[in-house]
């Protein structure tokens, strides 16, 4: 498997991450432990996951992935082989049974989020850890518009920088990295870690998949080009619109029709569904599966570091990792990019 250097780090991690965020909820301590060793056995060697975790949140859960991942360590023994990527909440009101609510990005809350998650990990450092979103206003999660009325109290970067700092000190974390961020935001890690020699930022943790390219067109192609700071991409298979379930059968199980859809209603848009009809039957008819068509064009895409795959059964993760072997002709590009511009960023 195609190996990619993070940032300016040393790091060099799989094209293909194991996103574990099922763990805990739609997967059983057994199950996150196979696909753990199946990802080991196809040459992944890069894990993401986060405080939060499973999704969608609950004070019954939380915690779970964590805990999953850390048993499978204990048990394995192979933490020397894996890059470990966990992520610290940011303000949420809704979360109030992650650290009592007052969730942030100041030392106290960065010190407490990551010794919880050192502990239900059992390891004593993160390879990369990530603020999962920002402490200020900021547009995310299907939010496509900044709103002035929103503004809130926020953690200045600086702060939040020197407490990572420390950190990274002690020898709890080896880097850091963003999630859910602007181009404003990944500048000014940039700027206050340069004026003030502080921790710099390898990665950014974006939302990329065929119906959600913003990241292109907000300009964070460009800074993290120039930045050298890599992208992470999530959702790749848009809660598994992409593989196209839904449009075969709207009752499909998935995690669409599992969970109210209050919390990821992006991917309900009838644009959506409009995107993906149109990005299956080129899938098909290319030979290729919907999945392996919209992975296989996240994989190989220039500004992608590695893409954070999901599954909740095995026959799942091997069509997905299957993809990461797959380079879609010229025409197929093309005709990729002439549906997104009938159908651009549905899924935002």
């Amino acid at each position: 498997m195609k190996m990619n250097k993070l940032g300016r780090t040393d790091l060099a991690v799989s094209r293909v991450c194991l996103g574990t965020m099922t763990f805990g909820q739609q997967n059983t301590e057994s199950d996150a432990h196979s696909q753990l060793d199946y990802a080991l056995e196809r040459g992944i060697n890069f894990v993401d996951t986060a405080e939060m975790y499973p999704v969608p949140p609950s004070a019954e859960t939380q915690g779970s992935t964590e805990r999953f991942i850390g048993t499978w360590l204990k048990k394995s023994g192979k933490r020397d082989r894996i890059v470990l990527a966990t992520k610290a909440a940011g303000p949420n009101p809704n979360q109030t049974w992650i650290r009592g609510g007052k969730q942030n990005l100041d030392a106290a809350n960065l010190r407490a989020a990551l010794d919880e998650s050192l502990k239900r990990l059992q390891t004593d450092y993160v390879d990369l850890y990530q603020l999962h979103w920002p402490s200020r206003n900021v547009p995310i999660f299907g939010s496509n518009s900044f709103d002035p009325s929103k503004e809130r109290p926020g953690i200045p970067v600086e702060e939040t920088l020197e407490a990572l700092a420390d950190l990274v000190k002690e020898g709890k974390i080896c880097h850091i990295g963003v999630s859910n961020e602007s181009p404003w935001g990944v500048s000014e890690f940039i700027k206050q870690s340069e004026i003030h020699g502080l921790p710099r930022i390898a990665t950014i943790q974006n939302l990329y998949n065929l119906t959600a390219r913003a990241f292109e067109t907000t300009l964070l192609d460009e800074v993290c080009f120039r930045e050298d700071v890599s992208l992470l991409a999530y959702s790749p298979l848009a809660f598994g619109q992409l593989s196209a379930k839904y449009i075969d059968d709207p009752k499909a199980v998935g995690r669409l029709t599992i969970f109210p859809p209050t919390w990821s209603p992006r991917y309900l848009r009838p644009a959506v569904f409009e995107s993906v009809r149109e990005y299956a039957a080129l899938a098909r008819a290319n030979g290729l599966t919907p999945t392996q068509m919209a992975l296989a064009w996240c994989y190989n895409r220039w500004n992608v570091a590695s893409t954070i795959i999901g599954a909740t059964n095995l026959d799942q993760l091997k069509e997905n990792i299957d993809a990461e072997s797959l380079t879609l002709p010229d025409e197929v590009i093309a005709q990729i990019d002439a549906i997104h511009a009938r159908w651009t960023n549905p899924g935002q």
